[in-house]
Formats: C-alpha cells, structure tokens, sequence
C-alpha cells in the first residue's frame, strides 16, 4: 500500500474551527465531497475516478471542517491530513510495480490526465461556492495551464482563440491603433462586449480605440489581454453567456475570468525560439515563474517574461508603384507599402500575486501587473503624384492633373511658381519640375515640391509604447455571522505613447521634421468593490446561495497634446498674412498630433448594487435569480436581471439554461475622442476625421448623445457525462442586440463643414476629406452553437486525450438608423450612414463556423499535442473602401503540432509547428492596389506556418 498523489485541497475562506451546518446522504463519495464543498464554501479539488470508487457516509448536523471530514471519509481509503500547507486529503490505494512512478520525478512527470483527474472548478459566473463546467448552469470553458501553453501562438488573444472557437482575432497589419492592440470577438460581438475579470475582479480598458476595427470592432474600447504573463497564470475560465446583471457593463458577449498562480514554492524558466516559415518574424521569448512562502501563512508568486519578434512582409508591388518605376522613377522602394505583422521590439511583462492569511478566518491579498512593449509598424504608401495635401495639386480647367508646388514667400508675393501637370509616371523628368529644382536660380529657391526630397514617394511608419499598470489590493474572510465577504480596491492605467517616422507635416514645406511624436492617450480606472456571500437551509429541503454588493468606479481618459511640428499649420496650409491656402496637409501625415485644441482630460463615475440567488429547489433542479442597478454621472441608471436554471435529467445528461438582460456603456473615449486616421474611401488615400457626437460638425451630419447598448440574452443547453471520461456541452445562445454603438461610414465634408471647423478653433480641419463620430448606428441580432466533446481513453496502451470544438455563429443587421440628409434640390431624405459593404463586414466577416480537434498523448518521456482547425469562408471589403473591393475568401484547415521530450526530472524540451503545413489564405483578387498578397481580415492569419523550439526548467 503506498501513498498516492495529492486528492483533495481545501481552500478556506474561514476558520477550520468555525462549525458548519451538513445535510449529505450516503452516496458516492465524489458527489458527497462536492456537496461537502458547497455546504463549507470551499473549494474542492479531486479525481473523479477514485471518488466514484467509494461510497461516503451521510453527515448531518454542525460540524467543523476537519471532523466533518472525518465522519464523511470514514472508512474509506480517503483520509484527512493537516500539515504546514493546511487542511488536504489523501487516499491509500493498491499500485503494482509496473504503475509504480519514481516519486522523486513525481512533481514534473506529470501524466497526460493529471491535469483532467483533478476536477476543474470555476468561480466565474456564480456568486456562490465554485463549480465545474458540467455543473454549471451556463456555458463554461475552463482552460487549463498545460492546454494553454501547449500550441504556437505566444500573445494571449491568439492562444485563446487557438482553443476557443467562438473567439476570434486577426493579424491586423495596416490599422492604426488596432495594430498595437488587436481587438479580439466572442460570439461574433465587439471587442468591449466582453468582460475581462482577474482573480474575480474588473480589469481596466485600454487607450486604445480601434478607429479601423475592420468594421465589427470599429470605435471599440475593449481590454488588452496581451499585458498578462502567460506564467502567471492557474487557468482561464470563458463563461460564454451575457453577465452584466452580475458583473456590470460589457458583459454581453461574456465574461474571461483569469485565475492566477498562487504556488509557494518552486518555479520554472520557460525559453522560446522560433520563426515562420518564410524565414522572417524571429520570436525570442523568455518566460519565468518564482513562488515562495510569505512568513508561514502566505505566499508572493512572481511572474516574468519578455519577447522580441520581428516583422513579417506578406507583400507584393502595389500596381501605382509598379507603374512609377517602369516609367523611369528608380526611387520606388519594393515592395512600396508592407503588408504583415509589426516588429515588437520589446515586451516586458511582470505580475505578482500575494496572500496572506492574517488569522483563521481572513486573509489578505494583493496582484499587481505591470507591463511595457513597444511596437513599430508601417502604413500606406503615399503615391508621388497623387497623394493629395502632399503632392497632388489643383487639377486645371481641362481636368489635367498638376504637382502641388510650394510659393514660399507667399502666393501673389515675388516671383510666382510655375504649373507642373503630370501627364504621365514619372514627374522627376518634366522641364518645368526641373526648374523649380534648381536651386541656384531665384525661382528654384522661391518654389518647392515634396518630390524634390521624397522622389519616391513615402510610407509612413507608426508605431507606439504601450505601457500598462494594474494594482488591487484586498481583503476577504468569513464575519462571526458567517457572512463570507470580499472588500477590495483596484487601480489600472493604460498608455500608449504614439510615433510615426518616415513622414512629413506637408504645411511646414522643406522646414519639415520627419519623426513626430503626435501625443499620447491613456485609460486611468478606479475601482471599490464589496461582496458577501451567505448560505441558508430552509426547512432541511432547499439550499439558498445568497449574494450582494457594492461597487463604484471611476474612469478618466486623456489625449495629451503632441510636440508642436506634429501638429502645427504652416504656412503653407493658412497663411495669416493673406488668410489664403496653398493646399498642403496639416501635421504629421499618417496620424496628425494632438492639438491643444483635441487634448482634455475627460472623466465620469458611476456606482452599483446587486443581488444574486442561487436556490437549490431539489437534488435535481438549481434556479439562479440576479438583479444590478448602475448609474453613471453622464447618461443616467440602467437596472438588469438573469434568470438561470439547471435541471439533471439522469445521472447522464443535464438540462441548462438562461436568459438576462444587458448594457453596454458608451466609454468616455468614445463620447469625448478628436482623432484623424489616413484610409481608403472610394476616391482614394484620405484623411479622416473621428469627432465626437457633441460637436457641431457632427450635430450638423446627424449625432446625438451617445446611450448605452440594451441586449436580451438567451441560452439553453444539454450537458452530457456519458462515461467516466467522456462528456460534451452543446449550447445555443441568441443576443439581441440595441443601439449598438459604432463609428459611422466617413461622411464626406463640404467646405461649409471645414469652414465651421475652422471658425471653431480646430486649425487643421483644411485636412479632413471626410469624417465620422460615435453614434448609436444600429441594432444586430447573433445567435449560435456551441459544442464541447471530451473523451479520454487508452489507444494501443496510450493514454490520449481527445477533444472536440465547435462553434456556429450567425448575425444579423435588423436596423440602421436613418439620418436627414438635404439634397441639391433642397428636399430632405433619410440615408444609413452605414455602407452596404460595412452591413457585410459585421455580418459575415468573421467565419460562421468554426472547429478544432485536438489530440494529446504520453508515452513514456514523449508527450503530443496535435490539433486539427477549420475556419468557414468569410467577407472582407478589402481596404474598408466601399470602393468595390469586396470578395469572398474559402475556408481553410491547418494543423498545429507540439511534440515534448522529458529530458530529466527538471528539464524538458519541445518542438512544434503552428500551421505545419504552412497553409495561407487565398490570394486577395485586389492585391495589386495596396500590395496586401493575402486578406488582411484572414482568422487563420496572413503569416503562413510558425515553427519553434522550446526549453523548459522546472524547480
């Protein structure tokens, strides 16, 4: 008889001496301890396979933890154990030698079902005590450490989508801030529909707002997962419903839950090479996790990594560029304009997480997050001839297009600058251009064109420092009433610091800089929470799960001025003098600086209350009833509820269901931001202004104040536990889905509207071609499946681990608001500001199905991980052009393979493929007009396969 591995872990919230009230029957002793669990609020941990061996005796009355344990395990080979790390079972069962392990490897050769034996247990979704996702009364994913870092992809947002499939994220090459922080979808939703939760508690926004989200995502302000170190963390648990009755705002799509690493001892160094299979993107990732003991009732778990990858080029020469060399301008770099992942120059990670139990019934706890990277990346080439405010001029009388030339001592002052029309590619060998570029004559050094130091044109590169920091500090226990409480505070910021390079402020003419720091914009969050938690037995038949609470919070968001050249207006853009233009640009071009005129610190508060109820009405049949009031100091209250049920038909299958209202408030981002991106439109290259709903501009183009989004949410399932490692989840969801809040299609401005601009203050408004603001543009419906197979087994004497993914999700545009629009006549009419195009993009670009099979096997010292994806073809208005761009792209499979070697006790080695065959997408039937090779909006990536070596320590 030997001792096996650790069974059971108790996580008190209260004193072990503290007595509680038990009502559990005789039965199998996994189910006794589950009920053991809920009647204790503690979490338990344990193999189901030698739970179901033995039969637990009933226990009833008050009892402390420890005796109560006793009673309920006596007899069986389950036992009781108290040490220096706290109360935990163990078990005495038969091992024969050839299953005897080597119990000095013990700790590291951990077996391919160890990580399954040990039952997952949520705490996302309930108020009450932690369940699994089988027991749940809504969907549930639970994503263990060994399933996470057992793949290719190394940012968080990828590796989650890689096992998720409901969760969706592209590359993101050429989009703005969207390209330092790629929005992901749950559930075909927006990037900021889905709440982001740490160890239980709000993680605070980014900065970022995604002006080019590839038209679902466009003007979201969601969470930047990225920031969290991989090793700092348990398991992430998904919950796939609507939650903002319990958690608040954002929760419509659903709630990600990260639970963080609270080892005491021992760690690990984690080292990572790799690059994709056209030789470029070289990633250097390190990785290490440290856990001590704080005195002799706590713990510091200290999380570290940092990564360098380098850029990827999925290009080809764009057909203008092409065209400008082969008229003879040598000047044109190959490929003009880069189409791939930006170069992360570095990302430096840090998280620590504490506890300490302060006495029997409280304890202490604090994690803190700190985070820096800086990424660089490039934007759309600007064409020599045609990029207006730059190089394009005034066409003449006959339609003929000209070269903007520069008259630096002012127009109708001295010598006049002569006309240069561009009758063909190449404008460097016209006489009269020659003449303006000879700079020993007068007229040389009075006339200027941007083609005389940029020939080939540029393309701008952009890039940022993104910098993040988080902090919550906390304490939690259980009153001498036994209410169990949770009083925390927590404190994040975001910022991104901008830079773009290889640019020009057009205005300034030859005096121009060609690096600009155009600002900075930051997310500042305040957070207070108080929750308690209470268990009542009424009349020894129903058991009531009890919630309440309080928060309040407080969030600013600040756009800080850029330096001057980055958004100054030269004089060639106003002249004070003459109050005339000559047609250049204003500031930095690519992404214009913050003005004094668009910085501001803009902030709101809010406070809420809920409650939550969990009735245990039978063995058989749970109903969950929730209920939050929030108001906000800028638009007001909302009140929404959750109705949640599970009924067990049999000891195989269980009925699940719910369904729950919603919001979605509009971010102080989004109601206050003043930002100009370059895009395509139907005309070409522009720029384009995002105002906020308040200005006039946008009063005039229809805006109004900005409301929260109002969802319904509805789900039912069938949960199936139809052998000892077998089970499935299958789910469907609806959201309806009100007001959704989005920027509009870039509304072209008259001069009237320019002019109104100027008047107003906003001095570089001679640049906007168009503009767009926030709005509340219109309603969706989404509706889907979800299905989870897992099934465990032994093939030819191996243990193996099969799963099966599956998500289909559907949306539907049902209404677009209509906006008064004045025609040429005279005459009003109401138009969507919606393209058609934009309709399709939130509708069908992301695939409407999605799949995964997954393998994992051990033998001996080799372990595998092999997983089958598929992604359903999709829509992409390439360029967000509306500009007839628009295609179809098929679906696709890859394979993703990670094979590990257990070198020794402490080290093991891996290699893998992300992608093995290095299958991409199809080729974009549009490539020739920006030179992007594959779709940009590809979920399976523009990159093609990724191919890496790992080392891991463990200590």
């Amino acid at each position: 008889m030997r001792l096996s591995v650790l069974l059971l872990i108790i996580s008190l919230q209260a004193s072990a001496k503290n007595k509680y009230q038990f009502d559990i029957p005789p039965q199998v002793a996994d189910k006794a301890l589950i009920l053991f669990a809920q009647q204790a609020n503690s979490t338990l941990l344990f193999p189901i396979e030698l739970a179901e061996q033995e039969i637990a005796n009933s226990l009833i009355g008050y009892y402390t933890v420890e005796l109560g344990l006793v009673k309920l395990l006596e007899g069986t080979s389950l036992y009781p154990v108290y040490d220096e790390k706290g109360l935990s079972v163990k078990a005495i069962i038969q091992v024969d030698d050839i299953g005897l392990m080597n119990l000095a490897d013990s700790k590291t050769k951990k077996g391919l079902f160890s990580s399954n034996e040990m039952e997952k247990i949520a705490v996302v979704g309930t108020r009450s005590a932690p369940r699994s996702v089988i027991d749940s009364p809504i969907p549930l994913d639970i994503i263990g450490v060994a399933e996470l870092t057992r793949q290719g992809a190394t940012d968080m947002t990828s590796m989650i989508s890689s096992l998720v499939p409901s969760f969706n994220v592209n590359d993101q090459p050429i989009n703005d801030a969207s390209s330092l922080v790629r929005p992901a979808n749950l559930r075909g939703m927006a990037s900021d529909h889905t709440l982001i939760l740490i160890n239980g508690k709000r993680r605070h926004r980014s900065s970022a707002i995604t002006f080019l989200g590839g038209g679902l995502s466009d003007g979201a302000q969601g969470v930047d997962i990225s920031n969290i170190p991989t090793s700092s963390l348990q398991q992430i648990e998904v919950l796939r419903d609507g939650a903002a009755a319990q958690y608040g705002s954002d929760a419509i799509a659903g709630v990600i839950n990260f639970v963080l690493n609270d080892n005491d001892d021992g760690g690990m160094i984690d080292l990572r090479v790799g690059q994709f299979g056209e030789g470029d993107g070289e990633l250097l990732q390190i990785q290490g996790n440290l856990g001590l003991p704080l005195g002799s009732n706590g713990f510091i778990n200290i999380s570290t990594e940092f990564k360098q990858q380098a850029a990827t080029d999925r290009s080809v020469q764009r057909y203008d560029a092409l065209a400008l060399t082969e008229a003879g301008n040598n000047n044109i770099a190959n490929p003009a304009q880069v189409w791939g992942s930006p170069e992360v120059n570095y990302n430096v990670k840090l998280l620590v997480n504490m506890g300490y139990q302060l006495d029997p019934s409280n304890e202490l706890y604090s994690f803190s997050n700190l985070a820096q990277r800086q990424i660089q990346g490039g934007f759309y080439f600007r064409n020599p001839h045609t990029r207006d405010g730059v190089y394009e001029g005034q066409p003449d009388e006959n339609g003929v297009a000209t070269l903007l030339v520069a008259d630096l001592d002012g127009i109708g002052v001295g010598i006049s600058c002569p006309k240069v029309f561009i009758t063909d590619n190449n404008v460097l060998d016209d006489s009269d251009f020659l003449l303006i570029t000879d700079k020993s004559s007068a007229l040389g050094q009075n006339c200027f064109s941007f083609n005389e130091i940029l020939p080939g044109g540029f393309t701008p590169q952009f890039g940022g420092t993104i910098s993040d920091v988080s902090w919550v500090l906390g304490v939690k226990g259980q009153t001498y009433s036994e209410w169990d409480y949770d009083l925390s505070v927590g404190l994040g910021y975001s910022e991104i610091d901008y830079e773009i390079s290889n640019t020009v402020n057009p205005s300034l003419g030859p005096l121009t800089p060609f690096s600009f720091n155009p600002g900075l914009a930051s997310q500042l969050e305040k957070n207070i929470n108080l929750d308690l938690f209470k268990q009542f037995n009424i009349d020894e038949k129903y058991q009531i799960n009890f919630a309440t609470g309080l928060e309040w919070r407080r969030e600013n968001y600040r756009q800080k001025v850029g330096d001057l050249a980055s958004y100054a207006v030269g004089d060639l853009a106003f002249d004070p003098n003459t109050g005339l233009s000559q047609g250049f640009g204003v500031g930095s071009n690519g992404f214009p600086g913050y003005s004094p005129q668009s910085s501001g610190n803009w902030g709101r508060g809010n406070w809420a209350i809920y409650t939550d109820f969990e009735v245990h009405m039978s063995d058989v049949f749970l109903f969950g009833l929730a209920a939050r009031y929030e108001d906000f100091t800028d638009f007001g209250s909302t009140f929404d509820g959750k109705v949640s049920a599970r009924m067990i038909l049999n000891e195989s299958l269980t009925l699940r269901g719910s369904v729950s209202t919603g919001f979605k408030a509009p971010t102080v981002g989004q109601s206050n931001v003043i930002n100009v991106t370059t895009a395509f439109s139907p005309q070409g290259l522009e720029d384009q202004a995002t105002l906020p709903p308040t200005n006039a501009i946008s009063i005039q183009l229809g805006a109004t104040p900005l409301r929260p989004e109002k969802s319904l949410n509805t789900s039912f399932g069938l949960v199936g536990a139809i052998a000892k490692r077998f089970y499935f989840t299958l789910d469907y969801f609806n959201i309806q889905l009100d007001d959704r809040i989005s920027t509009t299609s870039a509304l072209t401005l008259s001069k009237e509207d320019i002019q109104s601009l100027l008047d107003a203050g906003i001095t570089d408004a001679t640049s906007y071609s168009s503009a767009k603001y926030f709005t509340n543009d219109f309603d969706s419906t989404s509706q889907g499946l979800d299905l989870v197979v897992n099934y465990e087994t032994y093939l030819f004497n191996i243990p193996s681990r099969f799963m099966f993914t599956y998500n289909w999700t559907d949306t539907v545009v049902d209404r677009v608001t209509l906006y008064p629009i004045v025609g040429t006549d005279g005459s009003t009419y109401f138009e969507s500001n919606l393209t058609q195009q934009r309709i399709n993009m939130i509708e069908n670009n992301l695939p409407a199905q999605r799949a995964s099979l997954s393998v994992m096997q051990e033998y001996n010292k080799l372990s595998s991980n092999i997983r089958l994806n598929f992604y359903d073809d999709f829509y992409e208005d390439h360029l967000d052009a509306a500009a007839g761009y628009d295609f179809i792209a098929g679906s696709e499979l890859t394979l993703d393979v990670d094979i590990r070697y257990q070198y020794s006790a402490h080290f093991t080695l891996s290699i893998g493929a992300k992608n093995l065959f290095d299958n991409r997408p199809d080729h974009n039937p549009f490539s020739a007009e920006a030179g992007a090779l594959y779709p940009a909006t590809s979920p399976l990536g523009i990159n093609g396969g990724f191919y890496y070596l790992r080392t891991i320590y463990e200590f």
